[in-house]
Order: C-alpha cells, then sequence, then structure tokens
C-alpha cells in the first residue's frame, strides 16, 4: 500500500528536511514514528527538501508499507511519537504510481520579513527582521521579471545539485500588511536556496540601494556572485506542493 501524508513542522530544532547521519532532521523523525505505527522499518520521498531553520506548513510525503492501518490511526499514531514540532495532518492512501515529489506541478513557499526599527521578540524563530524601511510596491514590480520559464542560475546555491537551472516561475508577489513585508512564490520547483535568494536581491530594491530593472539582469546575467545575499532561514515558510485532482488529496494540496 502507499500512503501519501501532509506533515506541518517547525524547523527550527532540525538541520534540514533530509536525513542525516550527524544531526538531527525532520526526515528522521517522520520515518521513524511512521516505523513505530507499521511495526517495520519505513521510509518516505518528500515533495521538497527544506534547509536547516526553514518550516512547513503542509510537506507532502508519500511511503509504502505492507500494515494495514485506517489513516486515522497512522495520522494519530505518528503524531504520538513525534516531537511536538512535527505533526502529521492527514494521510491518505494513494495509487502505487503517486509520487511526492516527481507528481507535484507546483510548489509554494512564503517569505516574511518584519520591517520596523527594532528586532522581534515573539515570533523571531518565524521572520526575517529588516529595519529599514522597504518599498513593497517596488518590490512586487521589479519581482515581475521573474515570471515564466528561465534559467535561475543567479539565484542557485553553488552547492546546488540540479542538473539544470530551468524553472517556470508561475507567480511571485510581494505586499505590506503592517509591518511586515510577505512574498508569495509559487512555481513547478525551486533551486537550492532560490527563494532565499530572491528575497536577498529584492531587499535592495526595497531599500532603494538597486533599480527596480537590477532583478532582470541578474536574471539575464545568471552570475551568482552578483546578485543579492542569501536571505536568513527563519522567514520561511514551505506552503506546500500541488497535485492533480485525481489523486484525492486534501484540496490544500491540489491544483
Amino acid at each position: 500500500m502507499r500512503l501519501a501524508l501532509g506533515i506541518e513542522y517547525d524547523g527550527t530544532g532540525f538541520q534540514g528536511w533530509q536525513r542525516l547521519s550527524h544531526a538531527n532532521s525532520v526526515q528522521s523523525a517522520v520515518e521513524s514514528a511512521l516505523s513505530f505505527v507499521a511495526d517495520a522499518p519505513i521510509e518516505v520521498q518528500c515533495a521538497g527538501r527544506t534547509d536547516a531553520g526553514v518550516h512547513a506548513l503542509c510537506q507532502v510525503v508519500h511511503c509504502d508499507t505492507a500494515a494495514q492501518r485506517p489513516p486515522r490511526g497512522w495520522m494519530l499514531g505518528a503524531n504520538s511519537r513525534l516531537p511536538c514540532s512535527v505533526t502529521v495532518r492527514w494521510a491518505v492512501p494513494v495509487p502505487d504510481a503517486f509520487h511526492a515529489r516527481h507528481g507535484a506541478r507546483a510548489r509554494r513557499y512564503r517569505y516574511r520579513i518584519l520591517n520596523r526599527p527594532v528586532r522581534p521578540s515573539l515570533q523571531r524563530d518565524y521572520l526575517a527582521w529588516e529595519r529599514l524601511p522597504l518599498d513593497a510596491e517596488a518590490m512586487h514590480r521589479a519581482a515581475q521579471v521573474l515570471l515564466g520559464e528561465h534559467d535561475f542560475s543567479a539565484f542557485r546555491a553553488a552547492q546546488c545539485q540540479a542538473t539544470h537551472a530551468m524553472r517556470e516561475m508561475q507567480q511571485i508577489s510581494v505586499r505590506r500588511d503592517g509591518e511586515e513585508v510577505v512574498i508569495d512564490v509559487r512555481a513547478n520547483a525551486f533551486l537550492h536556496h532560490m527563494v532565499r535568494n530572491i528575497v536577498g536581491s529584492l531587499l535592495p530594491i526595497g531599500r532603494g540601494e538597486r533599480p527596480e530593472w537590477w532583478m532582470g539582469e541578474l536574471l539575464r546575467g545568471r552570475d551568482r556572485t552578483v546578485a543579492g545575499a542569501t536571505a536568513l532561514p527563519q522567514g520561511l515558510t514551505f506552503i506546500g506542493p500541488l497535485y492533480p485532482a485525481h489523486w484525492g488529496l486534501p484540496a490544500e494540496a491540489t491544483l
């Protein structure tokens, strides 16, 4: 049987999603909990790996198991063994053809910036902080050049293992919500550090240090060394992937 699960986690205490031999990872915690419920070893495949300190609202994973449990049993049983920072929100049996990574048609991220003169105390693990005033409208206009299919090498980490840098940016928006500047991004897939590098390049535009057309210049130049610094992980949350409706997943994971 193949099972799909939606997982929420606070990435603060983990060294990212991917299983590691030397540090805590979300994947290891999830696999350990599911293995307990199944009474057999279980490995999971995720829709998109996240870095240390990055959170997820609805990471989607799949696993194969011979154990027969109702969906509620998988959900409640796993949650009884998981730390408070990780929660299985739902579990759904799916056909064997479903694949959490390869089947996703879109992935969504949100980056939140507290934009005020003093640093945060509350929610400091879920917000980046910028003390200088940001022009969210200028950042939004500048970001629209990224829409469509492009080579995103300028926003790709040096250690990125993807075979190519072509990605389709489906939506990107920047808006102000009180003291916060919120950046929402949706693409078919993302490169390593791609969202954080895009945010890091939008910040100088928001501060008025770079013109709006600079984003287009970076995109065309494909040179990571001249783009902005990588934004901090704390502000980033993986909202989740989207799949075709025929897989029967909950609405938050369905196109």
